[in-house]
């Protein structure tokens, strides 16, 4: 062996290659899915529920067969939530997803679609995928406030949030942190209420985004006041925090945008950030602001001694690519004015630190599609949310985003806040019927038939073989030609599927790998595009000696000598395939890495 003694290269392919076949088995949660969250598999081949009830129970009553809580609360096992109805559900007390390994399906109504209203929804459990439900909760149901989100989770992890719309919250509107494993994409996140009951004061705060290993990609943020987003270390993740935020859009903030990160790893990479008329009334740093680093001080810790472990622990960060419409200053240089004029003068931060926060590599970012921020900001207005059928809300947040204009202003925020409201009713207009209500009406449609109740219904378990009254074929995976999706699964991913082939044009696929070494002594290097195409990258924090290229059978395909901690290896002769590239630096530090060309 040239780079390790045999036995060591024996323990090592056994790792790389025994990890490898476990995530071979893997296949992503459904097409498109994609960041850290990619891998979750939520209620697959678990039983299937029908919702068939809009109506919901109060507070100290037991859920009813047919509601959406009764799926959620009362069935313990894996499965799949389809929905036999399209429609608003009132909420009548906060609704907690609880009970591991569930799939909610809204993109499965019959019609224009699934609202929650009236209280939070919290995800409560581990191994979810929730996709093309709406979330919006409002202020009439005169709920406590404080933490009021209208989708939210906290130490959970494995959860995929997908093609869903968040709006009118009290608190923040989508907050996701404090989770391993956690994408959300494809979002649309708007109108937080900014003066509605928290007993702090004025919020319209957009969200809290955070985890080990968490992933935000093209999500729309509209109309918040601040919290666009806020990057938050939970405690339980404080120490191992790592995000990749690309190709998100951000409209109309105003008070303090994005800010935090006390201690995190991010990428903040090719999103896109509109001024909107609120953002004309803010100052001057907030403008242009992409990321306000913030760190933990002695203060802080000592009125939350729980995140001592970070204490004086600034961050790194990978930033680049991002647009701020009308300031090229910003757009050409993240980092001047974006970035470190962001950061308090109270810290007296030394250029040494400086330069410490700004990584010069990109982190992980798990498997995602990636676009410019010019082209995010097309296709996130195009597919973002429960786009299987826009409702008047996010077809008219859409056109605000595009137009640079609003449409409402809070009824006690007044002109200095236009576009953010303070409860949904400011968004009644002029001359509405008595019977007006914030929650558009969403039209039911004919309710396929399913006979067996599998949840396919039964012309489409015809056109394609199966047998509509054997319940069991659901698990079975002979629908796909790939034997990957069971044919539950191809159903209801076809439901949507111009979406999904369509979202990710113009963009290119990456799967940037960066990680310690076994031997856990601080050697860092990572290995990027992946896919490679005709050029690999390869970083690291110690100068490099050479790297072994092997195929999936260990054979040495070829050997580098490279020199320096940064080096371009020719890959453009190499077939396609999958390979196994073991790094070596001068002090014998060894890494590998799974290349895909």
């Amino acid at each position: 062996m040239n780079l390790v003694s045999k036995s060591f290269y024996i323990a090592l392919f056994s790792f790389v290659f025994g990890g490898m076949y476990l995530h071979g088995q893997s296949i992503p949660a459904f097409p498109g899915a994609e960041g850290h969250g990619r891998y979750v598999t939520g209620g697959r081949r678990g039983a299937v529920y029908h919702v068939t009830s809009l109506e919901d129970n109060a507070y100290g009553t037991t859920p009813v067969s047919g509601t959406l809580r009764y799926g959620i609360e009362k069935m313990t096992s894996a499965r799949t939530i389809v929905f036999d109805v399209s429609g608003t559900i009132q909420l009548k007390q906060q609704l907690k997803i609880k009970n591991d390994n569930i799939t909610i399906a809204g993109q499965t109504a019959p019609g224009d679609g699934i609202c929650l209203a009236g209280w939070p929804v919290t995800i409560n459990c581990n191994n979810v995928i929730l996709r093309f439900v709406r979330f919006r909760m409002g202020d009439r149901d005169n709920i406590n406030a404080d933490g009021a989100d209208a989708l939210g989770t906290r130490d959970y992890k494995n959860i995929i949030v997908d093609h869903c719309s968040m709006c009118w919250s009290s608190d923040e509107c989508c907050s996701l942190y404090g989770t391993e494993n956690l994408t959300l994409q494809w979002s649309i996140i708007s109108e937080s209420m900014r003066l509605s009951g928290h007993t702090k004061g004025a919020h319209g705060y957009g969200g809290i985004w955070g985890g080990n290993h968490a992933s935000f990609h093209h999500n729309l943020m509209a109309h918040h006041d601040s919290r666009v987003p806020r990057l938050g270390p939970a405690e339980s993740t404080q120490t191992k925090e790592l995000m990749d935020i690309r190709n998100n859009v951000y409209y109309n903030w105003k008070g303090n945008g994005c800010y935090g990160a006390e201690g995190m790893k991010a990428n903040i990479v090719n999103n896109y950030y509109k001024p909107g008329p609120a953002t004309a009334n803010a100052s001057s740093l907030v403008k242009q602001r992409i990321l306000a680093i913030d760190i933990r001080t002695e203060e802080y810790v000592a009125k939350y001694p729980a995140f001592a472990p970070m204490l004086n622990v600034w961050g790194k960060f990978f930033i680049d690519g991002n647009v701020m419409e009308g300031n090229a200053n910003v757009t050409n240089d993240n980092w001047t004015d974006g970035v470190y004029a962001q950061i308090s003068s109270s810290y007296g931060i030394s250029q040494t630190t400086k330069d410490t926060i700004r990584l010069s590599d990109p982190l992980p970012t798990g498997v995602v599609t990636t676009h410019t921020a010019q082209k995010a900001y097309d296709q996130v207005l195009l597919y973002a949310g429960c786009s299987l059928f826009r409702d008047d809300i996010d077809k008219r947040i859409i056109s605000e985003t595009q137009n640079q204009t609003f449409t409402f202003t809070g009824s006690k925020s007044g002109a200095l806040y236009p576009g953010i409201i303070d409860t949904q009713d400011d968004t009644k207009p002029v001359g509405a019927a008595a019977d007006w209500s914030p929650w558009p009406n969403l039209i039911q449609k004919t309710v396929p038939t399913d006979t067996d109740g599998d949840g396919m219904p039964d012309a489409w378990e015809t056109a394609h073989g199966l047998n509509p009254a054997l319940a069991a074929d659901r698990n079975d995976k002979n629908v796909d030609p790939k034997g990957e999706y069971t044919n539950l699964e191809v159903y209801i991913n076809s439901l949507v599927e111009n979406i999904t082939n369509n979202q990710n044009n113009g963009g290119t696929l990456i799967s940037s790998i960066q990680s310690e070494t076994i031997q856990g002594n601080g050697f860092r290097i990572s290995a990027y595009p992946n896919p490679v195409q005709d050029q690999l990258t390869i970083s690291s924090n110690s100068e490099l000696n050479k790297a072994e290229l092997l195929s999936m059978t260990g054979s040495v395909i070829k050997i580098f000598s490279l020199q320096g901690i940064h080096e371009n290896l020719d890959l453009s002769s190499l077939n396609k395939g999958v390979y196994v590239l073991m790094v070596l630096d001068k002090k014998g530090n060894n890494q590998s890495f799974k290349i895909l060309k």
